[in-house]
């Protein structure tokens, strides 16, 4: 999202050049998603989930730290155990400008972030499609992998991704309890690009 389309809320995190070096790596990106979607958990949780050493993790959650990605949660634990809790609900690009910055080494950064980003996706629809007849009917229903091509002017593809997201944000109001019975946590992943002639 460019820095003069639609205001970010607080609860989201705008990268600029210095944080979008700190978020650079593949396992901070899924330490940061981790924490986001299962909530607080220590070095040695974290690694246990993502399979990973707690060195590591531990490592890599100071990193996240010190660019205000993750903070403590000093009301968890107890003696030297150390929690960690998102900053932020969500991450977004300061600018769209960051795609072709002067600097090498931060493109470079947007680049593992999106390849990253667009490897996650990939695991994630992956894991759906080989647990698909574990799940209820009902959700079996919910789900959709689709896509659709068109040709439009940079103008009108802004358009109607900023419409997509509006829509998606909408149903951020209808979120019900996690206690909700046959609720489950719900992922949306949106793939929109251009195309070369040939």
């Amino acid at each position: 999202m460019a820095e003069n389309e639609q205001p970010v809320p607080d609860e989201v995190e705008v990268l600029d050049p210095r944080s979008l070096r700190g978020l650079a790596h593949p396992l901070r990106i899924r330490l940061l998603g981790a924490l986001r979607e299962y909530g607080p958990a220590t070095a040695s949780q974290l690694a246990d989930r993502l399979g990973e050493s707690s060195g590591a993790t531990s490592y890599h959650l100071r990193q996240l730290a010190a660019h205000g990605f993750v903070k403590d949660d000093p009301g968890r634990g107890k003696g030297r155990e150390r929690w960690w809790k998102a900053a932020h609900m969500g991450t977004r690009l300061g600018s769209d400008k960051f795609l072709a910055h002067p600097d090498a080494a931060v493109r470079g950064a947007i680049n593992t972030v999106l390849h990253e980003v667009a490897t996650l996706h990939t695991q994630r629809m992956s894991t759906w499609l080989g647990t698909l007849h574990d799940w209820s009917e009902e959700w079996r229903a919910a789900w959709d992998i689709s896509d659709f091509g068109m040709r439009l002017t940079p103008e009108l593809a802004r358009e109607m991704r900023d419409k997509v997201h509006e829509l998606i944000e909408s149903y951020r109001e209808k979120e019900v309890d996690r206690d909700t019975e046959g609720s489950a946590p719900y992922r949306v992943h949106l793939h929109a690009f251009p195309r070369d002639e040939d």
